[in-house]
C-alpha cells in the first residue's frame, strides 16, 4: 500500500511539530506550511491525499486556500482544524467542499480516527478504469498507460478526460465542460481549457488510434480509429 501524502497548514508551529510527529508515527507522510501561501505553492507538486487546514493564517486564509484548491481538485480531501466554531464559519467551511471541520483543541487520536477512515474509504473504492483505444486511462488514481510507460496526469486533466471519453465519437460542447469542471464558461476559464486539452493531446499523442478533435465555437470529439 502506498504511503498517503498529508499537508498540514497552519501558523501554530510548536503544537504543528507535536501533531506532525504524531501523524508520522502513523506512517503517513506529512508536509508543513505555516501559512495558505506557502501552501498553494506546494499543492500542485505535492499533489497530497488530505490537506489539513488551519483557517486563520497570514499571507492567505485556510477559506481562502480551499477555495483555490477546489477549483483545482474536487478529490483531494480537507480538513478544517479551526478554533473558529461560529456556526457560519462552519457553513463556509462545508461550502466549500471541506470533508470535516474539526474545532480546536481536539484530540489527536480522534483526528487519527478521521483520517484512517477516509482512507480506508478511498482504498475501498473500485477504481474506475477506462480502455481508450490501446490506452488505459485510471480515472481514480488520474493516470494513463500506454505499452507500459504510465504517466500522472492531474485531476483536472482526468475530469476533463472522463467527459470526453463517456460522450466517445460525438461533440461534447465547450461549455458543458468549462461548467462541469471550472462552474462558469468565462473567457479565463475558456483559455485554461485550451491549455488543458493541448496537454492531454501530447500526452495521449503516443497512442495513434486516439485523437481529440477541435470543432471550431462547438466543442470537442474523443475519436477513435
Amino acid at each position: 500500500m502506498r504511503v498517503r501524502k498529508i499537508l498540514l497548514v497552519d501558523d501554530d508551529l510548536k503544537n504543528s511539530m507535536f501533531l506532525k510527529r504524531f501523524l508520522e508515527e502513523e506512517s503517513y507522510e506529512i508536509t508543513y506550511a505555516n501559512n495558505g501561501k506557502v501552501a498553494w505553492g506546494l499543492f500542485a507538486s505535492l499533489k497530497p491525499d488530505l490537506v489539513l487546514l488551519d483557517i486563520n493564517m497570514p499571507e492567505m486564509d485556510g477559506f481562502e486556500l480551499a477555495h483555490k484548491i477546489r477549483k483545482c481538485d474536487k478529490k483531494v480531501i480537507i480538513f478544517f482544524l479551526t478554533d473558529r466554531t461560529e456556526k457560519s464559519d462552519r457553513l463556509k467551511g462545508f461550502g466549500l467542499k471541506g470533508n470535516d471541520y474539526i474545532p480546536k483543541p481536539f484530540y489527536p487520536e480522534e483526528l487519527i480516527a478521521k483520517i484512517r477512515e477516509r482512507f480506508d474509504g478511498l482504498s475501498n473504492c473500485e477504481e474506475e478504469i477506462y480502455q481508450v483505444g490501446n490506452t488505459a486511462f485510471n480515472y481514480s488514481l488520474c493516470n494513463i498507460n500506454f505499452s507500459g510507460v504510465s504517466q500522472n496526469i492531474s485531476a483536472r486533466q482526468s475530469d476533463i478526460l472522463k467527459i470526453l471519453v463517456r460522450h466517445l465519437n460525438s461533440v461534447v460542447d465547450r461549455d458543458y465542460i468549462l461548467e462541469n469542471i471550472w462552474g462558469c464558461s468565462n473567457n479565463s476559464n475558456s483559455l485554461s481549457l485550451n491549455v488543458q486539452i493541448t496537454y492531454l493531446r501530447k500526452i495521449l499523442e503516443a497512442d495513434s488510434s486516439i485523437s481529440i478533435i477541435s470543432l471550431n465555437k462547438r466543442g470537442y470529439v474523443l475519436r477513435i480509429s
